[in-house]
């Protein structure tokens, strides 16, 4: 318990050490990486990294899994910016001496987008609609009663009709839980490698300067820039304290520290009322310039309802605020626990 408190405390130093930076805005990608999934953490701003459990936890703390109540598989849709949708499933299941293993997929669906070209300026006819989506396998289990650790290995594919980048990265989360009810969480996400777009689509024709008369020209591809993905550091706490045998407040706040962006800030609560309704919200913004942030407010509700057998049934909405765009982002999830 000692070497995992300071290894927490270690790792809160370097976060601090390597403050995010706001000079390097723009320079990665694979930003869907960064979109939240499930309606219950977002409808606390994602507040609660330290307690997340079940299939939700893999994309907040893969550590999560680890103390989850059994096998678990979620479903989840939000409509985010700009008309984009954006699904997710998860599914984990518990093994009592090998540990928890889940299994992540979430994807974004853009519409059909018309195809234009420099004859063209308004289009061919033809449509075209890209692909992004990211595979998770990630593996969890307990260290101590209060103490688990997560790991999830992903996929991350982006595609543009014959052109795509395919990307490699690891997430690391860890979970302690005090005898009070306090829970403290550490994560370090999308540590990887760098994504490079290739493909047919970039072969250009050209001629070449000096041929004879007749020549048919040449084809080249240009060279791409690479591009990192958005990694960072996030630091959280939250604390459960039971009103009576059937009414509980959860609090909770996150520090994330960014590679390339301004560290950001998210504080939640979630009020259960009769161990079946859920009522939440939250609230997430820079630190230096919140009010460039493009959201601000999120609330959400939802039940979760556990059968007489041993099927368990959870349905949440959320609500994120959204400024900058015409439209603000709503999120459905079913969960279905075993």
């Amino acid at each position: 318990m000692k070497r995992t408190m300071l290894g927490l405390v270690l790792a809160l130093s370097v976060a601090v050490g390597y403050a995010g930076d706001e000079s390097r805005k723009g320079t990665t990608g694979a930003d869907q990486l960064l979109i939240p999934v499930g309606a219950r953490n977002i409808g606390s701003a994602g507040a609660f990294v330290a307690s997340a459990t079940g299939a939700e936890a893999i994309y907040y703390n893969p550590a999560g899994l680890a103390f989850g109540q059994g096998s678990e598989v979620m479903f989840s849709y939000m409509n985010y910016v700009a008309d984009i949708g954006v699904s997710y499933f998860a599914g984990s299941v518990k093994f009592e001496e090998l540990g928890t293993f889940g299994l992540s997929y979430k994807s974004l669906q853009f519409g059909d987008i018309p195809v234009t070209t420099f004859e063209n300026p308004d289009g061919t006819g033809s449509t075209y609609s890209p692909g992004f989506s990211t595979l998770g396998l990630s593996y969890a289990r307990p260290i101590t009663d209060r103490v688990s650790a997560g790991v999830t290995a992903k996929l991350i594919n982006e595609s543009i009709l014959s052109t795509s980048a395919i990307g490699f990265a690891v997430d690391f989360g860890v979970q302690y839980k005090f005898q009070t009810d306090l829970w403290l969480g550490v994560t370090i996400k999308n540590i990887g490698s760098n994504m490079k777009y290739t493909g047919s689509d970039l072969l250009t024709s050209t001629t070449v300067p000096g041929t004879a008369s007749g020549y048919q020209g040449g084809v080249y591809s240009p060279d791409t820039e690479p591009y990192q993905i958005p990694s960072y550091f996030e630091l959280s706490m939250s604390y459960d304290y039971r009103i009576d045998d059937m009414n509980a407040v959860q609090v909770g706040a996150t520090f994330r520290n960014n590679n390339a962006l301004e560290d950001q800030a998210m504080v939640g609560l979630e009020y259960k009322l009769f161990n079946v309704l859920f009522l939440r919200g939250g609230y997430e913004g820079a630190l230096k310039s919140s009010a460039r942030s493009i959201y601000g407010m999120n609330v959400g509700g939802g039940f979760d309802y556990q059968t007489e057998g041993a099927l368990r049934v959870s349905f949440d909405y959320a609500f994120r605020s959204v400024k900058e765009f015409p439209s603000d982002n709503h999120i459905f999830t079913v969960k279905l626990g075993f």
